[in-house]
């Protein structure tokens, strides 16, 4: 995808960027960057502001595989929307090099990866294939802060 043009796709795909998340802590921080890769913390599902995702629930049991897949989705989006605020301008961005994503799933819930195209599909609409494809895992863990059914965290390259 050219340069200057990330704003456009994002307003073409009907996406509005929420808050960035902004830990309010003196040990930590949302994003960390080093040279040219930015490191964004984990974002969970109980910071989104949009309400028609699930933000609290265990995957398979109070939340469906979709719903969770929307939840992915809306996370990829305040994750785009951290990553703006870190570095000012989405055309930075140079490459989705990874993201994990840790899905608070039933034991016999074995389709975390199903959940996590909702924010590898998001990145990949935005960015494009050379920009947005990217390395990833996603983990079943048996529960996160708040009961939230999904966190995400991301590795970016930056020019």
């Amino acid at each position: 995808m050219p340069l200057g043009k990330i704003s456009d796709r994002i307003q073409q795909l009907g996406i509005t960027l929420p808050p960035a998340l902004v830990l309010p802590s003196s040990n930590r921080t949302s994003a960390v960057l080093v040279k040219d890769v930015l490191y964004l913390s984990g974002h969970g599902a109980a910071l989104l502001t949009d309400e028609s995702v699930k933000r609290r629930g265990k995957v398979g049991v109070e939340i469906t595989e979709g719903e969770a897949q929307e939840t992915a989705r809306a996370l990829a989006i305040m994750m785009l929307a951290s990553v703006k605020h870190h570095i000012g301008d989405l055309d930075r961005v140079v490459r989705v090099v990874k993201i994990v994503g840790m899905i608070n799933s039933h034991p016999d819930f074995e389709r975390h990866n199903v959940v996590l195209n909702g924010a590898s599909d998001l990145f990949f609409e935005v960015f494009g294939p050379k920009i947005g494809q990217h390395a990833r895992s996603s983990i079943g863990v048996d529960g996160l802060v708040d009961r939230q059914p999904i966190e995400i965290e991301g590795i970016f390259q930056i020019d």
